[in-house]
C-alpha cells in the first residue's frame, strides 16, 4: 500500500522522516516523500490530497473531518518559537504592516493572540526577512531557519511568540503536527503511526547520519545552525505529545476560538 508523506522542506521534518525516506525501516507500506511549504500543505489538506501530511495546528479545525492528528511528529516550541523582527526595536505592533507566512500557520494564530490590531501581508516564508530589511513592511513573522539567521540582515527581535505564550500559559507553543487521513481506517492509521514513531526514534538514535541527510534541506544553514534548528523542533514532544503537549494544543485552539479568530473549536483526536 502506497502512503504519501507530505512535509515541509525543512531540516527538522527531513530529520524525522529520514529513516522512512531512505529505507532504514522495513515496512509493508511503500512510503513516498513529498515536500511543500507549510501553507501549501495546509491548503492541500483541505482537499485530502495526501495520506499523511504535516499541517499547522492552527489549520486543524478546518481539516478535522478528513484528518486526525498523529501523536508523534510534533513541532513544539518550548519557551521559544516564531519571532517577529523589524529593522529597529518597536514598542508596539499595533497598526503595523507585518509580513506573515500564511493565514493558516500557527505562527499567524499566535501573533493574532498576541496583538489583534495589525495589517497582515502574506509573503513566502523565505522572503520575509528581505521584505523587512527592504522596507516593504514594518515587521515580519519568521518561521523555520529565519529564526536563526535574521541578525545577518541587521534585523532585531521585537517578540518571541514562544516565550510570550510560555509566560502566559507555562506550556509549549504548538506549531506543526502530522495528520493522517481518516479514510485509511483505524488499523492502518495505527500501523502508519507506529512506523512514523520508529522513524523519529531511529533519527534520534542515529543523530549524525540523520543530520547529514537533513543538511540538504537547511537553506543556507551551516552544520551547527542546522543541528541547533533540528534540536529546537525535534524534542521530547516529537516522539509523543504527552499530556502537556495535548493540553497545549487544546488551549491554543480554544484561545483562538474564544478570541474570534477561529470559527469553531474542535476537540483534537490523537492517533497512536
Amino acid at each position: 500500500m502506497r502512503i504519501v508523506i507530505a512535509h515541509s522542506p525543512d531540516p527538522d521534518d527531513a530529520f524525522m522522516f529520514y529513516a522512512l525516506a531512505t529505507g532504514k525501516i522495513e515496512s509493508e507500506f511503500e512510503f513516498v516523500d513529498v515536500t511543500h511549504d507549510i501553507e501549501t500543505l495546509n491548503r492541500k489538506a483541505m482537499q485530502g490530497e495526501y495520506e499523511v501530511t504535516a499541517i499547522s495546528i492552527h489549520a486543524y479545525p478546518y481539516l478535522a473531518e478528513r484528518y486526525a492528528l498523529l501523536n508523534c511528529g510534533a513541532s513544539m516550541g518550548d519557551n521559544y518559537g516564531p519571532i517577529v523582527v523589524a529593522r529597529e526595536k518597536l514598542d508596539s505592533l499595533e497598526g503595523k504592516r507585518i509580513a506573515i507566512p500564511g493565514k493558516l500557520t500557527s505562527a499567524y494564530l499566535a501573533l493574532k493572540l498576541y496583538e489583534r490590531n495589525f495589517s497582515p501581508v502574506e509573503v513566502p516564508f523565505d522572503r520575509i526577512p528581505e521584505a523587512v530589511a527592504g522596507g516593504e513592511v514594518d515587521a515580519g513573522l519568521l518561521i523555520h531557519e529565519g529564526q536563526l539567521t535574521y541578525p545577518e540582515l541587521g534585523l532585531v527581535k521585537v517578540v518571541d511568540l514562544g516565550e510570550w505564550w510560555h509566560g502566559e500559559t507555562s506550556l509549549p507553543l504548538p506549531l506543526g503536527g502530522n495528520a493522517i487521513r481518516r479514510d485509511l481506517g483505524d488499523e492502518t492509521m495505527r500501523r502508519v503511526a507506529s512506523y512514523l514513531k520508529q522513524s523519529i526514534r531511529y533519527a534520534l538514535e542515529h543523530e549524525e547520519e540523520a543530520l547529514e541527510y537533513a543538511l540538504q534541506f537547511g537553506r543556507g544553514l551551516d552544520r551547527e545552525k542546522n543541528r541547533k534548528f533540528v534540536r529546537m523542533y525535534v524534542n521530547e514532544y516529537t516522539l509523543d505529545y504527552g499530556e502537556k503537549g495535548r493540553q497545549a494544543i487544546k488551549l491554543f485552539l480554544k484561545r483562538g476560538y474564544e478570541e474570534g479568530i477561529l470559527p469553531k473549536y474542535v476537540e483534537p483526536e490523537f492517533i497512536g
